[in-house]
């Protein structure tokens, strides 16, 4: 069987690109097909293979400029030659097209969040003229959304990466979908070292995720806070932190498991398509300390494993650190509750999944 695999961007490391390297362990022979890609931005992981990049390959350091170029450019990628096209899509590669006999499947981590879910929030973010964000504005509301739709018709199969994205791929893309939640490494990811007195937060600091809230509520705390992330807010969140406050940047996979392994509790306060950090802390030993909101309150029992909180709040963050006590959490229990969502498990899932569809 003849498999082509469709990343947006191989430009950063996240969930989404763990998914890929999964993907990849179940057919490694597979061409990875991508509108860009940075070897150093990416630690050199995908080296060796065989990565084909679009023709606006020559962009990739100021890509956000060139939005508009993108759906034609995803559109550009010839995936004749393939049984199985799997595409690994939070925005473009979805779109990919393909023709009959080609099977395409979509893992889909979240339907476009800059058109269906913030649209007024990123282009807010944006760091750019009064003028281009008011462009920006129009193109997504009445030109990438329509897009979006559309390319989201195009798979042959859907599958959302929780019951959280499978309600938005139904409300914004009026189609059903397979759940089969993302991949954590249970034998990497596990207990390190004895607890120490921090608590830790972390993920790509962007407005949406709302680290602020975390910073501002341990201003307020006291306790000692590790932020683990770099991102636009990076600065921003430096400048409000107080002296409790530690930010670490961007680590490697063996530094954030000690940290994991150290923290009191992993605090997260984003509504989170899927929240695979959650799982990395869980799996670690470290209770979560979350939102009682999208993927988060899917992994995460109040008084089970963690604390859920209910708003967005600082208030509610400093509500629920205070009602936090550690010896309530026992760390073979919170590992256990992870074991469902093993790479093992998850990587037989896509593969019968595939099979299946291939098949059918």
């Amino acid at each position: 069987m003849r498999v082509a695999l469709v990343h947006e961007f191989l430009i950063q490391m996240g969930g989404a690109e763990k998914a890929l390297r999964n993907f990849h362990e179940i057919f490694p022979k597979a061409p990875v097909f991508t509108l860009f890609y940075d070897k150093e931005r990416t630690d050199g992981i995908f080296e060796g293979w065989d990565i084909r990049t679009s023709r606006l390959q020559r962009l990739k350091n100021r890509y956000k400029w060139f939005l508009p170029l993108m759906p034609r450019a995803i559109e550009s990628f010839d995936l004749s030659g393939y049984d199985v096209v799997l595409s690994d899509a939070s925005a473009f590669a979805k779109g990919v097209i393909t023709k009959k006999p080609t099977v395409h499947v979509c893992y889909c981590h979240t339907p476009t969040r800059y058109i269906w879910e913030d649209a007024a929030g990123y282009v807010n973010s944006l760091p750019y003229p009064r003028i281009v964000k008011l462009l920006a504005k129009h193109y997504l509301n009445f030109n990438l959304k329509k897009w979006d739709y559309r390319a989201a018709q195009r798979p042959d199969y859907m599958i959302a990466n929780s019951k959280t994205v499978q309600a938005r791929i139904k409300k914004y893309y009026d189609r059903a979908s397979t759940v089969i939640y993302p991949p954590v490494d249970t034998d990497f990811y596990k207990p390190t070292g004895a607890r120490q007195d921090y608590f830790l937060t972390g993920s790509r600091l962007e407005p949406y995720k709302k680290i602020d809230l975390v910073v501002q509520a341990f201003n307020e705390l006291k306790l000692s806070l590790k932020v683990v992330g770099t991102g636009t807010e990076l600065e921003r969140l430096k400048n409000m932190a107080k002296s409790n406050i530690d930010f670490v940047g961007r680590v490697s996979d063996q530094e954030l498991r000690k940290l994991y392994g150290g923290a009191q509790a992993f605090v997260f306060p984003a509504v989170e398509d899927a929240g695979l950090m959650v799982l990395e802390a869980l799996s670690c030993g470290t209770p979560v300390i979350g939102l009682n909101m999208g993927g988060t309150a899917e992994f995460v029992g109040d008084g089970e494993n963690g604390i859920l909180f209910q708003n967005q709040t600082v208030d509610d963050i400093v509500a629920a650190v205070r009602r936090f006590r550690s010896e309530n959490f026992k760390a073979d229990v919170l590992r256990r509750s992870t074991l469902p969502y093993d790479r093992a498990v998850f990587k037989k899932k896509i593969t019968d999944f595939v099979n299946h569809a291939a098949a059918k």
